[in-house]
């Protein structure tokens, strides 16, 4: 059964420049992103999408049932409800064309990063998810990360120190 991700805060407008550290998950927990097509498409569609709505992805991993990103809005009309809209539901079509079946359950998870929150530590907790899952030992060895800033090599280097 589908589930409808926590609420929004009522009292946040959700726009402007602001970090956020989303989770989403697929329908009923499929391990679509097992799949390497699926893992690249999706993670296309969502730069393409960021960079639309202008946001930077400030880094990226796919889990085999769930996505977690940390998205920075880059201007005042930056809106993550429409980020997150426009990304599910462009890569849901492109998976239900393919497949016939549903992507995404409804809903995200999405925690608004303080001022004060230290960006590199968010990332390498993002980043070691697959470790912490027991995916792979080295988080080298894992394909379905990365980031529309920088490439895996200069992300690794930044978050070293938490890993």
């Amino acid at each position: 059964m589908a589930g409808h991700g926590a609420p929004r805060l009522a009292s946040y407008t959700y726009r402007g420049v602001a970090a956020y550290s989303v989770t989403s998950c697929t329908f009923v927990r499929l391990p679509v992103f097992t799949d390497e097509r699926w893992a690249v498409e999706v993670s296309r569609q969502l730069l393409r999408q960021a960079q639309h709505h202008r946001f930077d992805v400030s880094a990226y991993c796919f889990m085999p049932n769930h996505v977690h990103v940390l998205l920075e809005a880059t201007a005042i009309d930056s809106d993550i409800r429409r980020l997150m809209n426009s990304w599910k539901q462009e890569s849901g079509y492109t998976y239900r064309r393919a497949t016939g079946s549903r992507l995404w359950q409804s809903g995200y998870y999405d925690h608004v990063l303080r001022q004060d929150e230290d960006r590199l530590r968010v990332m390498a907790y993002l980043l070691a998810n697959p470790l912490r899952a027991g995916l792979v030992e080295d988080i080298r060895q894992y394909a379905f990360w990365g980031s529309g800033a920088w490439d895996r090599d200069q992300l690794l280097e930044a978050v070293q120190m938490y890993l």
